[in-house]
């Protein structure tokens, strides 16, 4: 049996709301080996206008449709070699439209472990079990009935023991009926709540306590409890599970399985149903309900996580500023390092202002004569151990300083991953773990993009529950991420490190070594058509990647913008139009004056004219308009500071400025110039219903609060941003 491509495709089209000619030439593009980026920007005209996310959903439900066509063609050839498929089977089969549904069908004929119904039937007992099922026998005696079937041979001595048998097997039957089972996983979904109870009094597991005799309807817990519940469950604190008044689906069950008519095995059908229920289908129902809860909730912790890096990833650059970057620390000291506009580490030392050595005063004066003598523009501090004392050094310091000084708190999260990384061994040889940290802390605040990308995602500190879903999942998710941010930002060709250029679309890591190498060897890059030079780098790359690379000096202009070699024809006959040519990009004043003729044009009419589609000439327009345009720079910035607060200067009711550090499904953790962020609480997010705090804040916005209270012995701050003038 051969995929129906077609059937495919129609059912995409209908469950994405899309055309199938669209649909259809989408998943063209991506058989033909097209990267999603490259698509996305470059394909317009023959996707229809799909943005990333749609053709990200288009890819993978895909994948899930050909994974479930497979699935039907092996349960399909797996009941027909066992000589039971019958027409009605392989229709319904067939027609299943998620996997569950094909796993129901197969469950009476997949190969099983022993059971008693299997050991029932190894004693001859089906003929039995086929007479009580038939309920045909109206008087007699059931124990005489079944002394007729006995096989002392086989274990089968007496009445009881046949009848027994005879019911395991049917206890079995009921419960491998897949309408019976979808009937029942319906009723559980609608009707079941999810319970837990502590295991344990341990101290540690007092972060589970809420969850001690806690009950919620399954239909409605969030994903975030999912997590949290199934985290206690593998740590031992906690025992979950479904609940049920299971009176309604027995009756139910009963009225399935019962003729009108009773016979002598009624009640034993009766109580094998409630057997049937309690022993076998209620378990596998719990387990599947449970599973696809956990899903469901991993998906949404993965995709917050997503939106979550994005956002940082996205946070603006600060271009052209010398930065002193500082890693805290108590007793191994702070390291210091001063690094250049692009990076370069121009200073790297260690004071030690903190206990045991105390040096507050030689540590200071040492910050002072490297900001002086490199003429450091800004401080970068991390928000680790010591990162509270340090930051009061640096206000301390700055305050005596007549420069114009000023200093923002960094996150450090992951920099202690890329620290002992060997990329930061061949990026960094002549450095120490610590002091790497300290450099990465700094450039993370020149370029939050180029450094981030060495870590991986997953040691960020942005998200919720990241250890606990599917690590494969959760890691090709993020990797996607990363790559939708650097191909949107573009990237420098002539200073990208390898680490950035393996991001973009179309090239790997072996790639990215090869260019990097390529231009160690020959100089910076003139043109992009010198790619084609690097080794294994062929045409299909090239046209995938192309676009994506900026060569801001090179000897060509377009080249400093998105617009793909394979349009340069038609912009440069777009800047003939209007009296123009690409050098008149480098020229402030003739572009000023381009701008503005662009903006005058038709471009439904021009394209009709240039041949080319509409879409693909509003994004060479866009690039006209702006080479060189980094779009994070749209974006607000870091918050910078000459002063320092604590949490003993806060007081209820106050108004401050604060930028959002993390969005997690209950809220908005908060970065308000104190030692410790503050929660927004979800229901203090907005005066209208919010259904998720990633609705109304992002990760490096900028957000004014209010303060609600404080509790220092605690170390926690709840804020709000509600009516906040």
């Amino acid at each position: 049996m051969q995929f129906k491509t077609l059937d495919l495709i129609k059912q995409l089209a209908s469950e994405l709301e899309l055309s199938i000619d669209q649909v259809n030439r989408t998943v063209k593009l991506f058989e033909e080996g097209n990267t999603l980026p490259f698509i996305a920007r470059y394909r317009k005209e023959v996707t229809g206008g799909l943005d990333e996310e749609q053709l990200r959903r288009l890819e993978e439900r895909l994948g899930y449709l050909r994974n479930l066509e497979a699935r039907k063609e092996e349960v399909l050839r797996s009941i027909e070699e066992q000589g039971k498929l019958t027409p009605e089977l392989e229709q319904a089969i067939k027609a299943a439209t998620i996997r569950q549904e094909v796993e129901d069908y197969y469950r009476p004929f997949r190969p099983k472990r022993r059971t008693r119904a299997t050991k029932a039937k190894e004693q001859g007992l089906e003929p039995l079990a086929a007479l009580i099922w038939a309920q045909e026998l109206t008087t007699g005696d059931p124990e005489e009935v079944a002394a007729a079937y006995l096989r002392p041979d086989l274990g089968v001595e007496e009445p009881k023991q046949a009848l027994a048998g005879a019911l395991d097997i049917i206890a079995e039957q009921i419960a491998d009926q897949a309408e019976w089972r979808r009937m029942i996983r319906d009723y559980l979904w609608e009707h079941a709540l999810i319970a837990s109870e502590m295991k344990t009094d341990e101290a540690e597991a007092q972060v589970y306590r809420q969850y001690h005799q806690y009950t919620e309807p399954v239909k409605r817990i969030p994903p975030h409890r999912i997590l949290a519940l199934n985290r206690g469950e593998k740590e031992g604190h906690l025992k979950v599970g479904l609940q049920c008044d299971q009176s309604p689906i027995l009756r139910r069950m009963e009225a399935l399985v019962l003729k009108e008519q009773a016979c002598i095995f009624t009640p034993y059908l009766i109580a094998t149903i409630e057997d049937s229920f309690n022993r076998l289908i209620f378990p596998s129902v719990e387990r599947e309900i449970r599973a696809a809860l956990t899903e469901t909730a991993e998906e949404h912790a993965i995709k917050v996580f997503g939106l979550n890096l994005r956002q940082l990833l996205l946070q603006p650059p600060v271009r052209g500023k010398t930065v002193l970057g500082i890693d805290p620390g108590f007793r191994t000291g702070c390291k210091v390092v001063v690094i250049d506009p692009i990076g370069r580490v121009l200073a790297a030392t260690t004071i030690y202002p903190h206990p045991p050595q105390g040096e507050w005063d030689k540590a200071k004066a040492k910050l002072t004569a490297l900001i002086m003598e490199h003429q450091v523009d800004l401080v970068a501090s991390g928000n680790g151990t010591a990162a509270r004392e340090t930051e009061e050094l640096v206000a301390a310091t700055l305050a005596e300083i007549e420069r114009p000084v000023y200093y923002t708190i960094v996150s450090e999260a992951g920099a202690s991953v890329y620290s002992a990384s060997k990329m930061a061994r061949e990026e960094l040889p002549e450095y120490d773990v610590a002091m790497r940290g300290a450099i990465s802390i700094a450039r993370r605040l020149q370029d939050p993009l180029a450094e981030l990308v060495k870590i991986e995602p997953k040691a960020l500190g942005v998200g919720e529950y990241q250890h606990d879903v599917n690590q494969n999942r959760l890691g090709e998710t993020l990797k996607g991420v990363v790559e939708s941010c650097v191909n949107y930002v573009g990237v420098d060709l002539n200073t990208a490190s390898a680490f950035l250029l393996q991001n973009v679309a179309g090239i790997g890591p072996a790639l990215a070594r090869s260019i990097v190498a390529y231009r160690e060897e020959n100089g910076p890059f003139r043109r992009r058509e010198e790619l084609l030079r690097v080794k294994r780098l062929g045409n299909h790359v090239y046209t995938q990647a192309a676009g994506f690379l900026r060569l801001p000096d090179g000897e060509y202009s377009l080249e400093n913008t998105g617009i793909h070699p394979e349009s340069y024809h038609v912009a440069e006959a777009l800047l003939a139009s209007v009296g123009y040519g690409s050098a008149d990009l480098k020229n402030p004043s003739r572009l000023a004056a381009l701008r503005e003729k662009l903006k005058a044009l038709d471009l439904a009419t021009m394209a009709a004219q240039l041949d080319t589609g509409l879409p693909t000439l509003q994004d060479i327009v866009d690039g006209l308009c702006r080479p060189g345009r980094d779009p994070r720079e749209e974006l607000p910035g870091p918050v910078f500071r000459r002063d320092v607060k604590s949490m003993n200067d806060l007081k209820t009711g106050m108004i401050l400025n604060g930028v959002v550090r993390n969005v997690v499904d209950f809220g908005a953790f908060i970065d308000i110039g104190v030692e410790q962020d503050g929660l927004a609480h979800i229901s203090e997010l907005a005066t209208r219903y919010v259904r998720h705090p990633l609705d109304v804040v992002s990760i490096g916005q900028m957000v004014k609060v209010r303060i609600l209270s404080v509790d220092p012995e605690r170390k926690r701050i709840a804020l709000s941003l509600k009516e906040v003038e």
